[in-house]
């Protein structure tokens, strides 16, 4: 879908094919996708002073904050990460900063790109590697002198003469056998190009230079030549190498790289996950690193900065930042002001209960019910599950957050694979059966496992 069509009706559509519920962060994310698009749209002076409409998602764990950021970005086919805010560290302490989330955007960005330019190039990658297979198949004869390079006069001056080079259709009949499979049972020996990445140094500093993966071949440029290898394998799979290196070749990487970078500042989704536990809690002892540095540390990224990768420096003003916690022992607000200030929009995800898990096993396209189904499939053993069996699963999973921890959807998982446990092992054994799921078989798998509670830690 093309970024003029992604309305927030249609986003919102979208996204409902794959979460359910959460209706108030769908429209959020929608609105925040086409306010840039609207950005875009504007003058390009007024485009650059409008920021976008950073998020954060309040709510508890596996209700979706995750799937809609990924869902979306997907939509717009943005470069997207998804970091833990936990995992950094102030300045001033050996660790990830906060700049590494946006030069690992880039590197993803770049791949994204590099994959595209080589969809691109397919078809000529394909003819280039096709005539370096005939080259190996059918050798080129030795270059032949003309006729009038061989012809000369008493007095040294040449003689015109006529030269007709005879039609080599060998290679051109090897071409049609190639192209009709008929060689695909034939082996070869091909060489190609090893990469050689060369030994990685990481720097730890304070200076924000660590996971910049300083590479010593690229230091030293192209001193260290390509090394060649040779493969004996089949024409089909020769093909394939020969096409990937042709491809890799045609690819201009400067304006992937180029692309990738702008691609990056104009459309960037950095999802950033657990937020509320770089929020300072009271009462805090022994040695800590500062969460609240950490906060600090974000601020200038969140804001829009200059962030320097080795691909370029890279602006930050136009990425979108959505940030997700639960924030159970703390609240938004306990953010440091300015931070607070860079994220605009809040919504809070709703807990999901018993109705909310029978959607979530029936109705989106990668729904579980649909997922086991397939994969058993495969096996040649048909199952199918009758509605009192999604509900008495459903109903299972919400008894089961209650008693323990609430971990959201994520519980249905754990549910479908007690619950299916014996078919997936004796699947194998079991092809040309149909196995049909009710209740009564729910409640002879896992009756027991609920009951039980030390069991049940363990398993659900």
């Amino acid at each position: 879908m093309s970024p003029d069509d992604l309305t927030p009706r249609k986003i919102v559509e979208k996204l409902d094919q794959y979460i359910i519920g959460q209706h108030e962060a769908k429209r959020a994310v929608a609105i925040a996708l086409r306010n840039r698009w609207r950005r875009q749209n504007v003058s390009q002076d007024l485009g650059e002073e409008i920021s976008p409409k950073n998020i954060i998602m309040i709510g508890p764990t596996g209700v979706g904050k995750t799937e809609i950021a990924r869902r979306l970005a997907k939509l717009d086919n943005s470069p997207f990460i998804k970091v833990e805010a936990s995992k950094f560290t102030e300045v001033g302490y050996v660790g990830r900063d906060v700049e590494s989330m946006v030069r690992d955007l880039v590197e993803l960005s770049i791949g994204m790109v590099k994959s595209e330019e080589q969809g691109s190039v397919l078809a000529k990658a394909a003819e280039l590697a096709e005539d370096r297979l005939l080259d190996v198949l059918l050798p080129p004869k030795p270059a032949e002198k003309k006729v009038t390079d061989m012809i000369t006069a008493g007095n040294g001056t040449t003689v015109e003469a006529e030269y007709v080079p005879e039609q080599d259709t060998t290679r051109e009949k090897l071409r049609r056998l190639l192209q009709e499979g008929r060689l695909d049972g034939r082996f070869v020996e091909i060489e190609t190009t090893e990469v050689r990445s060369g030994p990685m140094v990481e720097i730890f500093s304070s200076a924000g230079m660590e996971d910049m993966g300083l590479n010593v071949k690229d230091m030293l440029g192209n001193i260290f030549p390509q090394k060649k290898k040779k493969r004996r394998v089949k024409v089909p799979e020769a093909l394939q190498i020969l096409a990937e290196e042709e491809a890799q070749r045609l690819v201009d990487m400067d304006k992937v790289t180029k692309t990738a970078i702008e691609r990056v500042e104009q459309s960037g989704i950095v999802f950033l996950d657990e937020i509320d536990k770089i929020v300072g809690g009271d009462g805090t002892h022994g040695p800590d690193v500062s969460r609240e540095g950490v906060q600090r540390d974000l601020l200038p990224i969140v804001e829009g900065s200059t962030v320097n990768t080795r691909h370029g420096m890279v602006r930050t003003d136009h990425i979108l930042f959505i940030a997700a916690g639960a924030f159970t022992a703390t609240k938004p607000s306990d953010l440091i002001p300015e931070l607070q200030g860079r994220f605009p929009i809040r919504v809070e995800l709703n807990s999901l209960g018993r109705d909310e898990f029978i959607r979530i096993l029936t109705e989106p396209h990668n729904a579980l019910v649909k997922q086991y189904t397939e994969m058993m499939a495969t096996e040649g053993v048909r199952i199918t599950f009758t509605e009192d069996a999604i509900a008495a699963i459903a109903e299972t999973a919400t008894l089961v957050n209650d008693r323990m921890e609430n971990i959201g959807a994520r519980r249905l998982y754990t549910i479908m694979e007690s619950l299916l446990d014996e078919i997936s092992f004796d699947a194998p054994e079991m092809r040309g059966q149909e196995v049909v799921i009710d209740a009564d078989y729910v409640s002879d798998q896992l009756d027991e496992i609920v009951e039980d509670d030390d069991l049940s830690r363990y398993i659900l």
